[in-house]
């Protein structure tokens, strides 16, 4: 299959085949988001198709009656001049009213397009003909894993189909984007059995009759904060999910109110429900993790890689260098780690735009020969390699860059906002948010590994927080969970939580970085649990330091 023919081999009487029907691809530019607020259509496009081939093409460019804002044409590029010789709605609608008749409307975020065809049909007392739509933003959601597309958006959609028209908030480009995105979600609907019109107007909200035969397996579940574990045939995990209802959640997934495809596949496979019980909502979060973590299922798609971080190093070296590593290492310093590679790579970028530390990969010796490089021709670069600096001015230069990653950023910071008011004011608006975008991954960075090293480097913390029963108890041992429990109400605490602590795990920091006993995601869910309301800290210390990045956020 590609984007510009498909086909689909199914019986007829299974309903109007796919590629027999004639679908109407629509795309709007409008003045604002709601027609009820008084919103305005500036241009229409259209596209009719049927069985990949392309019928027909509508396009016309609307006049509002009123002045379009400043962001909409930034945003479009339709300015005030284009609309204003062009029809009015009243001209325009019958017009696509009548190229549209006797097809299914397509449209991506279709309640959004055709809200305001029928809100323009309703002011102007025009019949709205009873229209069969199909939503492709609907769609791409129950086709499309997360690991392939980020988002639903038309835009991120196009890239990944490989799309002829790249979406350029213009209707025509727009609706011809959106032909070649519903194409390849037909083929996708094919995997599934899903050959007719009727068919997959089914599958984009119906839940399988299977699914609900298997309603028997949250029969033994109970009402109980906890973990549930979904098992196939051959006892692996298929899917790991947490809940503070353990018996109500595990039921939704046999109702209308589980509409995730990949959900529907799962349930499927699934043959019956494990569930571990937990004392707190926290315990069933931290359990959840380590779980995914050591499964791995398949139908998961957050944290079953938690060994996959980025982090910027400064290594330790005669002449140190920043470098984006994936590993923490005890002798170096770090920062993050970071959502990504780019955000990593524009963190580094921020520092080396203040700091003239060198950004050559080779490892230097302690009596470096070698030419200079092109940085340290202009000036941004010490220039080591040629000796052009001393070992005592690059190591104090080297520890500014530590003090700023360990530490506040604060010259970097300063020196990147002023850098922002000068491209600002010089209305290079790009070059202004480019920098910005670069400050923001770089302060992202060392708060994130603040927030983490608080927790992660204190040996003991005891927090509780009130219980209906009580107070739930947490024992938290360098950024690990250690024990959970709920002491109930009445009872002498110090008794209960001597026996909490004899029976807690024992945690020793085998690794270096800002999370040495469990994951990043782990230590950061806890801390998160520290910092809600009502939590009281019984034994310990934990403390943010100042300063720090984190009022720079």
């Amino acid at each position: 299959m590609t984007t510009a023919t498909w086909r689909q081999s199914a019986l007829d009487d299974l309903g109007r085949q796919l590629h027999d029907v004639v679908f109407c691809v629509v795309d709007l530019e409008t003045t604002g988001g709601s027609p009820a607020a008084g919103s305005k259509i500036t241009e229409v496009g259209a596209v009719k198709v049927r069985g990949g081939e392309v019928l027909g093409e509508f396009q016309t460019l609307v006049n509002p009656d009123e002045s379009i804002p400043a962001f909409i044409t930034v945003l479009t590029g339709i300015t005030d001049a284009m609309v204003a010789p062009a029809p009015r709605i009243a001209e325009v609608l019958p017009s696509f009213l009548e190229f549209a008749r006797g097809t299914v409307l397509v449209a991506h975020n279709a309640p959004f397009d055709t809200g305001f065809l029928r809100h323009a049909a309703r002011e102007l007392g025009v019949p709205w003909p009873r229209f069969e739509v199909l939503d492709t933003a609907v769609l791409a959601r129950r086709l499309l894993h997360k690991d392939e597309v980020r988002n639903a958006k038309l835009s991120t959609l196009a890239a990944y189909v490989g799309a002829e028209t790249t979406p350029n908030h213009r209707a025509l480009a727009d609706a011809r984007a959106t032909v070649d995105v519903l194409h390849h979600l037909i083929g996708r609907l094919g995997s599934f059995g899903v050959h007719s019109l009727e068919e997959t107007q089914d599958f984009t909200q119906a839940v399988s009759a299977k699914q609900r035969r298997k309603r028997h397996l949250a029969d033994h579940v109970p009402s109980a904060p906890g973990v549930y574990l979904f098992r196939d045939a051959r006892d692996e995990v298929l899917y790991v999910g947490t809940s503070r209802d353990l018996r109500s959640r595990v039921r939704s997934y046999f109702t209308k109110a589980e509409t995730r495809t990949r959900m529907g596949e799962m349930i499927n496979l699934a043959q019956r429900v494990e569930v571990v019980e937990c004392a707190t909502a926290l315990e069933a979060q931290v359990r959840e993790l380590r779980l995914i973590a050591r499964h791995r299922p398949p139908y998961n798609r957050r944290s079953k890689f938690p060994e996959r971080t980025t982090w910027i190093r400064l290594t330790d070296e005669p002449w140190p260098r920043l470098s984006i590593v994936s590993k923490t290492t005890a002798e170096a310093t770090h920062l993050g780690p970071f959502r990504g590679r780019a955000d990593a790579v524009a963190a580094l970028d921020a520092l080396h735009e203040v700091f003239s530390i060198r950004q050559c990969s080779q490892r230097l010796g302690r009596s470096p020969r070698s030419s200079p490089c092109a940085l340290a021709e202009i000036g941004r670069c010490l220039s080591p390699c040629d000796q052009s600096v001393g070992p005592e001015e690059y190591a104090a230069e080297a520890e500014r860059v530590r003090a700023a990653v360990v530490g506040d950023p604060a010259v970097v910071a300063e020196r990147l906002e002023a850098r922002m008011r000068t491209l600002s004011d010089a209305e290079r608006f790009e070059e202004a948010a480019a920098v910005r975008d670069r400050l923001t991954s770089l302060v992202r960075g060392v708060a994130r590994f603040q927030r983490l090293a608080e927790v992660s480097d204190q040996p003991e913390i005891v927090a509780a927080s009130p219980h209906p029963e009580g107070w739930q108890m947490h024992v938290v041992r360098h950024g690990r969970l250690a024990a959970a429990g709920v002491l109930p109400r009445g009872q002498a605490y110090v008794p209960w939580l001597d026996r909490l602590l004899a029976g807690a795990e024992t945690v020793l920091p085998d690794r270096p970085g800002p999370a040495p006993a469990s994951t990043v995601e782990e230590v950061e869910t806890i801390r998160r649990w520290l910092t809600t309301d009502g939590v009281r800290l019984v034994r310990g210390r934990w403390s943010s330091p100042y300063p720090s990045a984190q009022r720079r956020l």
